[in-house]
């Protein structure tokens, strides 16, 4: 069992950042799926897993990653190179290309999780500037056996019930 915090679009806020890492302390693992807009040796970026985002311009992060976690592959982009604003194509191509099981990625600032045949794709949401909802929202992945729990809160005032989801994966 594990538990994966995973957020986007933060846009400059060390302290978001920081308040998450208090909020989710039992985290294993840590992903920011780009526009932190800090530099890799911020402070607040230590421990995450970070990709470049279209708006970070203050140092070197790579486009994507591609991480193994209690026997998940999980893809990591921010999601402009893949045109996620307009549809999951070109990412559910590149999440094929690289067997993915996840795809957390951001860059339109609105959540969404959906299985698309047997990969998961996550878009936390912006917990700095959210569209289409008011939260500022981020989520937690938490392994059990071959299913994943999703739990997905709104920065200020936590855990969002009706968005709770539970996906079961068959190659774990």
């Amino acid at each position: 069992m594990g538990k994966i915090l995973v957020v986007s679009d933060s846009h400059g806020s060390s302290d978001l950042l920081f308040g998450l890492k208090e909020k989710v302390r039992d985290a294993d693992l840590l992903i920011h799926c780009g526009d932190s807009e800090l530099t890799p040796d911020d402070p607040a970026l230590e421990g995450f897993q970070v990709v470049k985002g279209n708006c970070d311009y203050y140092g070197q992060f790579p486009n994507e990653l591609l991480l193994e976690f209690e026997g998940l592959r999980i893809l990591v982009v921010h999601g402009h190179h893949h045109s996620v604003k307009n549809d999951l194509l070109k990412l559910a191509y590149k999440a094929e290309e690289t067997r993915a099981d996840i795809v957390c990625f951001g860059h339109s600032h609105v959540f969404g999780a959906e299985m698309i045949g047997s990969i998961l794709f996550l878009n936390p949401g912006s917990v700095r500037l959210p569209r289409l909802r008011s939260e500022r929202t981020y989520v937690t992945l938490e392994t059990a056996g071959n299913t994943i729990v999703m739990n997905v809160f709104d920065y200020d005032s936590g855990e969002i019930e009706d968005l709770k989801s539970v996906f079961t994966f068959h190659k774990m």
